[in-house]
């Protein structure tokens, strides 16, 4: 089932995170997934259903990929749920491409609704049947009303909603003991909040649970129809690396680093690589025959002090002779300077914060070769951070309005976020550049 909302901030991820918790506290299996490229919320939906959060997004991938990925990541499970992006019908742009009823579309799903209830009562009904009516290849199976501020407004509404036809599937109380700390980016990856992350999942599952008619919930997850497949299988991506020992390609991780895509490691993997993960807040030196570097995404901002203290780490990759992509904040690790402190020196230019956001879906083009990239290819990817990186390089990638990212014979480097299930090539060059660090090919 997708869990989706008229609207950003209507509680889409108290919901679907709290109902995952809910589901496994049942006994179930429970598949975790997002649409979109969002990292954040998929760590506290794998807290919750004991797998990894998996993402669904046509952009990335191409809209061919998204029913067997899901295919992929549902394997073996009882339930899988899948949280929306923004609003039910908001995608790229002014088209309804990459949004949440795209994707609900692509797998055939029926959409429970969680409507933000607070100041209004009657009027929940007329928002309702709007976005009933509004697609008619997008099923609306039922309403989660959120933010329900006693029993008489909890008695309108519902009364309200019997003229929709749609049933209400669970009522939840104002609760400010479940609220989820944020800042410039949305929330706080649960991997930053360790054990507080833990609790605060189990408190959603238990709201969740007590709130929602479980059973139903579960009998609309069960009117989706069987998807006719293939199922993706990152062994039929790529080719694994013949001959020689096995690389080691060393993926950061860590507080500092918490934005991947678990498909990223699959594809290695497939590709031929052991993949050894390691945390540049606390590590001295790479893993022990590393032969290439991947350094994701996440907040080296909040950790700038941290990542500069570590000057062992810091002379390792700045003297490290194999192939690195690095997406964001691997970007910022690898420049000059970071907020005034010292980062690694691999890439020309500084950076810092900024008061703006800059976040979207790109279609970019490379102008440099690198280990990832050859000049001309096309790539569909998102940005999402609030550093700028003052450099006078020539960049890796273009798009229409903006440039970006530094490449060069061992180095791939851009804000730019990839999902490498749209580009397996991606991970088979670089699993192949580590062998010979020299050959791009």
């Amino acid at each position: 089932m997708i869990v989706a909302a008229p609207a950003s901030g209507s509680g889409k991820t108290t919901v679907a995170t709290g109902l995952m918790a809910a589901l496994r506290a049942r006994g179930l299996n429970v598949s975790p997934h997002k649409v979109g490229p969002d990292y954040i919320d998929p760590g506290y939906h794998a807290l919750a259903a004991g797998r990894p959060g998996r993402n669904l997004d046509p952009w990335l991938t191409g809209e061919e990929r998204v029913a067997p990925l899901f295919l992929h990541g549902a394997a073996g499970c009882d339930v899988a749920v899948v949280e929306g992006v923004m609003g039910l019908f908001d995608g790229r742009a002014d088209t309804g491409f990459a949004s949440t009823a795209h994707v609900a579309e692509l797998l055939a799903a029926p959409v429970v609704l969680v409507v933000d209830a607070a100041r209004q009562s009657r009027s929940v009904a007329a928002l309702v049947h709007g976005f009933a009516t509004f697609e008619p290849g997008v099923r609306i199976g039922g309403v989660i009303l959120n933010r329900i501020g006693s029993d008489r407004h909890e008695e309108l509404c519902r009364s309200a909603l019997e003229a929709t036809g749609v049933p209400v599937l669970g009522a939840i109380r104002r609760d400010d003991a479940v609220v989820t700390p944020s800042r410039h980016l949305g929330l706080i990856p649960a991997a930053e909040r360790g054990p507080e992350a833990v609790r605060a999942v189990e408190r959603l599952g238990e709201l969740v649970g007590r709130s929602c008619d479980l059973d139903a919930l579960l009998r609309l997850a069960g009117t989706a129809p069987p998807l006719p497949g293939p199922v993706w299988d990152p062994s039929d991506q790529v080719e694994p690396v013949d001959g020689g020992p096995v690389p080691v390609v060393a993926v950061a991780g860590g507080a500092a680093f918490t934005f991947s895509y678990t498909e990223h490691v699959e594809l290695l993997g497939a590709a031929g690589a052991e993949v050894a993960v390691f945390d540049p807040l606390r590590d001295e030196a790479l893993p022990d025959g590393t032969g290439a570097l991947v350094l994701g995404g996440g907040f080296p901002e909040m950790h700038a002090a941290e990542l500069a203290a570590n000057a062992p780490l810091l002379a390792e990759v700045a003297s490290f002779r194999g192939p690195i992509a690095a997406e964001c904040a691997g970007l910022l690790y690898l420049c000059e300077e970071l907020d005034g402190r010292k980062m690694c020196g691999r890439v020309p230019g500084r950076a810092a914060m900024t008061t703006r956001l800059t976040l979207g879906y790109r279609e970019a083009v490379a102008v440099a070769e690198s280990p990832l990239t050859r000049p001309g290819e096309r790539f569909h990817g998102h940005e999402f951070h609030r550093t700028a990186l003052s450099s006078d390089e020539t960049p890796l990638f273009r798009w229409r309005d903006g440039a970006d990212g530094y490449g060069d014979d061992r180095i791939t480097a851009s804000y730019l976020h990839l999902h490498w299930a749209g580009y397996p090539e991606l991970a088979q060059r670089l699993v192949s550049s580590s062998r010979s660090p020299s050959a791009l090919r």
